[in-house]
């Protein structure tokens, strides 16, 4: 057996049903359409949700709470994670994506203070909280907050 003889199992490919083709072929005349009504017309068709007139599933459920369009997304990265890092070290969040703290590479990082660090580290991120700040400063190290991005 080689390429030039390989055929595919029966069943696995199918023909494409040809409409419009003739009374014979069986899809002539409406093509599959059926007489009149929203699907039979070019660029006919409901739009997605539509229910036939019957209030749509999404307008039924009650609307809860309120989404900001504008807020902005931080990955966190907890304080006692940058343990992995030599003393001294210069954390940045590439080196964090790096790392495998942080999972896209253009997210803003937000650094918390849950864990213990021992190390004292430079660490750059788009923001600390108060309480992270003082353990990274309380060892000698810098929090230096990226602005742009």
């Amino acid at each position: 057996m080689d390429l030039s003889n390989l055929q595919a199992p029966p069943g696995a490919s199918k023909k494409k049903k040809r409409v419009g083709r003739g009374e014979g072929s069986g899809h002539g005349k409406t093509s599959c359409r059926g007489h009149k009504g929203t699907g039979a017309r070019a660029g006919g068709g409901t739009r997605p949700g539509f229910e036939g007139g019957q209030m749509p599933l999404m307008r039924r459920l009650p609307k809860r709470g309120f989404h900001n369009p504008f807020a902005r997304e931080h990955a966190w990265v907890n304080i006692g994670q940058l343990e992995i890092f030599d003393a001294g070290a210069e954390v940045t969040p590439e080196l964090m994506v790096q790392r495998g703290l942080v999972k896209k590479k253009n997210d803003r990082v937000k650094i918390l203070a849950d864990g213990v660090l021992t190390k004292s580290l430079t660490v750059k991120a788009h923001g600390f909280s108060a309480k992270a700040r003082e353990k990274i400063t309380s060892l000698g190290g810098k929090a230096e907050v990226i602005t742009h991005a």
